[in-house]
């Protein structure tokens, strides 16, 4: 189910969309994710990412429900966060990431998977971070990254094979899933360049120190260890996953596909 199908927020079209469907189990991707509109708009962050997730998990009381969270929870001030790390989370979006997780986790059966930057292709082109430096470029705007600022980003597919396999098992709890390269947001930017042109010229290297806005954390590294042990499927690092792609040819952000 997308957004054109279900308002999460309108209970009563939830409701009836779960008589309809009988689910068996549940995946849990919506929310409102951008740091800027949560601290602009946090009565509907509030309502989409800690009430809408409440509800659903309560629906799903007796299924396996699983909840995707982010590393946003963390401050960003260590880096290679593990599950059992405490969570400090400095701007509203983290915060209400980690009130929603602590709702869903009430239910010994379901599961916390924790992402940090997803990239990709999305149908409507306006979800991921990729997408947004494109449209930045073709615009002609310049687009500013961070060497300070370090992330371990993973391709859509990866983070979607992964759960696939893990709502497959009786294995509830904490999760984080991330690549196991840590870069910065500038050398994301640069391994990009060779898959989108329009990218070149328009990146900027910059410094955290002179972000305005929503407090941002300065290293979301996850340490996978975890889910790793459960999956059939090395998690790649991002810059070594696109060198892989152009090795095979493969289409840029399929991995469902991928031989194990």
């Amino acid at each position: 189910l997308g957004r054109a199908d279900l308002d999460l927020t309108d209970r009563d079209a939830a409701e009836r969309m779960w008589q309809r469907l009988e689910p068996n189990a549940v995946i849990h991707c919506a929310a409102l994710s951008r740091t800027k509109d949560c601290e602009q708009h946090p009565n509907l962050a509030r309502r989409i990412n800690v009430d809408a997730t409440a509800y659903l998990a309560r629906l799903s009381k007796d299924i396996p429900f699983l909840f995707l969270s982010s590393g946003e929870v963390f401050d960003g001030l260590a880096g290679w966060y593990h599950e059992t790390d405490e969570p400090k989370p400095i701007n509203f979006y983290g915060k209400t990431k980690l009130e929603a997780e602590q709702l869903v986790l009430q239910n010994p059966r379901h599961t916390v998977v924790r992402i940090v930057l997803t990239a990709g292709e999305s149908q409507n082109g306006d979800r991921s971070f990729v997408e947004e430096m494109r449209r930045a470029a073709k615009s002609g705007a310049s687009i500013t990254l961070y060497a300070d600022e370090y992330r371990c980003p993973l391709p859509a597919g990866a983070i979607a094979r992964a759960i696939w396999e893990l709502i497959g098992k009786d294995e509830p709890g904490i999760f984080h899933i991330g690549g196991c390269e840590r870069l910065s947001r500038w050398e994301i930017g640069q391994a990009l360049l060779p898959w989108y042109p329009e990218l070149q010229g328009r990146l900027v290297k910059g410094c955290a120190s002179d972000h305005t806005g929503a407090p941002r954390p300065a290293d979301l590294s996850l340490n996978s260890e975890k889910i790793q042990a459960l999956l059939s499927f090395p998690i790649p690092g991002f810059r070594s996953w696109l060198k892989d792609r152009v090795h095979r040819g493969d289409d840029l952000w399929d991995y469902a596909s991928s031989p194990v």
